[in-house]
């Protein structure tokens, strides 16, 4: 993650605004929260920097959420520097880096792809789920033949050098123990509305470090790592995914903000569900991200550590969310 924030430090984002007090909006489940001008979007983690200015230059160029969220996250999977997103990412106890991803719109169009194995984009494949079938989720080899099909380059099966470093590390002990705000876990989810209302959102990642071939986790899960509903709000999630699938994160928030919730007190509501399910929660980290439809934002972790970007038509600040702990 280090090296991440390195990165971002250099990035062509000169505008970007680094805010690491502002967190004190969200103290104390207030009122108080931040409120964006629309349109906004939001993304976790530092690499969600790039990834805004990548989501308001599309935007700005079709004037559609769902293209906006889709080429922010794109972005992130492209980032050799980043091990946790992408064909770059850090693999299975095999050695096999596999990808899960999903996207969803404000009417309830979704698509998610999971435990695919050589495709670059899998945002874009889980949008071809959306749009082009009659399915929400295609999994590991159902998924590679569709991108196949749909005419997506097959990458060629070999790690990144960093991820092999990393690997060939690993194996002298083969222990596999997470480290909070590191392996445990750095998805990139987005959400966004536009100047309409219309909301959109999408998560992509690698998974786990030195998972077990064929897990999956919550960020192609639709209600677990991500969900969107025009009517009320979109909620995004981060960490340690079999905690946020048992709780179905995402779609509690939006629910909790149905009925009547801010923003940051579904988030919060959330996190003290998820930590009551969870056990070791000293050795977890999840964090939620969340908007609602007046633009009213959210967000909150178990651990301190996690942060997020917050991206308007004329800005983009990293902040750290609050905590549980």
């Amino acid at each position: 993650m280090s090296e991440r924030r390195k990165f971002i430090k250099k990035s062509i984002l000169g505008s970007a605004i680094l805010v690491p007090g502002i967190s004190g909006a969200f103290a104390n489940s207030s009122k108080k929260e931040l409120i964006g001008e629309k349109p906004l979007i939001l993304s976790t983690w530092n690499h969600g920097l790039p990834a805004n200015a990548a989501a308001i230059s599309k935007l700005k160029e079709t004037g559609s959420i769902l293209d906006a969220v889709e080429a922010g996250v794109m972005d992130t999977e492209l980032d050799m520097d980043n091990l946790s997103v992408g064909l770059q990412g850090l693999p299975d106890r095999e050695g096999i880096t596999t990808l899960d991803a999903s996207i969803m719109t404000g009417d309830g169009s979704c698509g998610s792809v999971a435990f695919v194995r050589q495709v670059k984009h899998p945002i874009s494949l889980a949008r071809v789920v959306m749009e082009k079938t009659p399915h929400v989720m295609i999994v590991g080899e159902g998924a590679r033949q569709l991108a196949i099909s749909e005419g997506f380059p097959i990458e060629k099966e070999e790690l990144s050098p960093k991820a092999k470093e990393a690997y060939e590390k690993w194996k002298v002990t083969s222990k596999y123990k997470p480290v909070i705000n590191i392996e445990n876990h750095d998805t990139i989810g987005m959400i966004g509305i536009d100047k309409n209302g219309q909301m959109a959102g999408s998560c992509t990642t690698s998974g786990l470090a030195y998972k077990m071939h064929g897990r999956v986790g919550d960020s192609p899960i639709i209600g677990a790592g991500l969900y969107v509903d025009n009517e009320v709000g979109a909620a995004t999630a981060t960490g340690l995914g079999e905690t946020i699938i048992r709780v179905c994160g995402s779609f509690l928030i939006v629910e909790l903000m149905r009925q009547g919730r801010t923003p940051q007190e579904a988030c919060e509501e959330a996190v003290r569900r998820l930590v009551s399910k969870s056990k070791n929660i000293k050795d977890v980290q999840a964090g939620f991200l969340a908007i609602n439809k007046e633009g009213q934002v959210g967000a909150y972790a178990i651990h301190p550590g996690f942060n997020f970007a917050q991206g308007t038509l004329s800005s983009n600040a990293l902040i750290d969310s609050k905590s549980y702990f």
